[in-house]
């Protein structure tokens, strides 16, 4: 099979369109499940895909392949030809609206937008869990003799992307992606509690402190009170931030805003940038250089939608405020949108933080300080209900419990609720300190986050769930 820097040179030299990008991904992947307090099964894999992009006129074409399709030049070739008639038939249709000229190398991109590709791809292995697997043993031990129950997964991915274009842009970039998720239940399995968390490399993961954190939640919930559904003032830990603020990041496209069909529509036109949703000093924003969780400098698209553009491949990725302060400051454009809307070319970026919260508060000191409110520990199942108001509904898990006058006094029956993202900001009332964290619901998608818990007031619980 070619290298990835073969596979997009020889494209490259097969194509015969009027511009063509090629991007190729290396994956390698090591994983561990664990159930009933003992490992139950791990795997190392390997994967490689690659796309190709033709220009021809103002449209483009796009077929997506596999390590199969890349045994030699010539079967690269056949993908290319592939690639440059569905560009053909594409602009007998008429131009694409998205349409740019292909991006150029430039000074202000690393290396000048041209760097090695001879760079063999990254790896990972099982080593990457050494310290996790020692303390991942005690924690069994310890669980057993508690009448305790751990189940859970461990993942490692390390992604290694490849991107050459015919403007003689030449990128390259390594991303490793980690998360562990951990649930705890009570030996008649009538009580359940859940932590995860996101990493590069596992160096960070206090396992024995996630576990001790589970175990104080499941002797919280030995006591049970029935609540009706209503309007709580409730402690979001960031996790179940994450949830809402992942989910805001992934609507905030300016076509959309600017097309009035979006909750960034302001009525009567136009869009709502410069809207205040809080007083609070609160900034939502994804940054490719946030300190721990370095996300991909420059896009990759397979495909155009509202927000990317597979024109755009290879554009550099900066920081994006979406909100700034507490008013709505930006919205995601592609380079064609941008300049339509006479706005900032703003890709999305794969990572989302929110600051503007106490530093000095934790989680702990929120829930202190909550006459009487629930404290919600996990989130799932998240579904968009109206586009308009951004409205989601959802299901608590895995522990929601009542808090009087500052003390956790029990759990509750889970609810259902309806919450847009933009009236959690809206409805803070006590924020504390950003922390790395994994949102639940969006984890398979989207494992790079920071948010502080935040007190919400009058949060929905629409109804009672019996979901367990």
């Amino acid at each position: 099979m070619l290298t990835p820097e073969q596979i997009v040179e020889s494209a490259l030299a097969a194509s015969r369109a009027d511009g063509c990008v090629v991007v190729v991904t290396v994956g390698s992947e090591a994983n561990v499940r664990w159930a009933n307090n003992t490992v139950t099964t791990n795997g190392v894999s390997a994967a490689l895909s690659w796309y190709v992009v033709s220009v021809v006129g103002a449209a483009t074409g796009v077929v997506a392949a596999s390590a199969a399709a890349a045994g030699s030049a010539r079967d690269v070739a056949a993908v290319v030809r592939e690639s440059h008639e569905a560009a053909r038939a594409a602009a007998a249709a008429g131009p694409a609206r998205d349409a740019r000229p292909l991006v150029e190398p430039d000074a202000s991109m690393p290396d000048g937008g041209v760097q090695d590709l001879a760079e063999p791809p990254a790896q990972t292995s099982f080593g990457v869990y050494s310290g996790l697997l020692e303390d991942l043993g005690a924690a069994f031990g310890q669980a057993r003799a508690t009448d305790r129950i751990l189940y859970g997964f461990a993942r490692h991915e390390v992604d290694t992307v490849y991107l050459g274009s015919s403007t003689g842009l030449r990128r390259r970039w390594v991303q490793p992606t980690g998360s562990l998720e951990l649930n705890a239940k009570s030996a008649d399995l009538t009580r359940s509690s859940w932590a995860g968390v996101s990493t590069a490399d596992f160096t960070d993961v206090d396992l024995t402190a996630m576990d001790a954190t589970l175990t104080r939640r499941l002797d919280w919930a030995r006591r049970r009170v029935d609540l009706p559904p209503g309007r709580y003032d409730t402690v979001l830990p960031p996790t179940a931030v994450a949830d809402f603020m992942v989910y805001l990041a992934w609507s905030a496209g300016g076509r959309p805003a600017h097309e009035g069909r979006s909750v960034f529509s302001k009525s009567g036109g136009g869009t709502r940038i410069g809207e205040r949703l809080t007083d609070r000093a609160l900034t939502v924003f994804g940054d490719p250089g946030y300190p721990g969780l370095a996300a991909q400098p420059f896009v990759t698209a397979a495909g155009s939608s509202d927000e990317v553009s597979v024109f755009d491949n290879g554009a550099p990725v900066g920081r994006v405020d979406l909100v700034r302060d507490g008013v709505i400051s930006g919205l995601l454009h592609t380079r064609a949108s941008a300049a339509e809307y006479a706005e900032p070319f703003a890709p999305p970026v794969d990572n989302v933080v929110v600051t503007g919260g106490d530093p000095g508060r934790s989680i702990d000191d929120i829930v202190a300080g909550v006459d009487r409110g629930l404290l919600v520990t996990s989130q799932w199942y998240l579904r968009e209900v109206d586009p308009m108001t951004l409205l989601l509904t959802g299901l608590t898990r895995d522990g929601v419990f009542l808090v009087e006058r500052g003390e956790v006094v029990g759990a509750v029956t889970n609810f259902r609720f309806n919450m847009s993202p933009l009236d959690v900001l809206r409805q803070a009332v006590d924020v504390g300190a950003t922390v790395p964290t994994l949102s639940r619901e969006w984890s398979d998608w989207f494992t790079r986050s920071a948010m502080p818990p935040i007190l919400v007031q009058g949060f929905n619980m629409s109804s009672v769930s019996q979901a367990q």
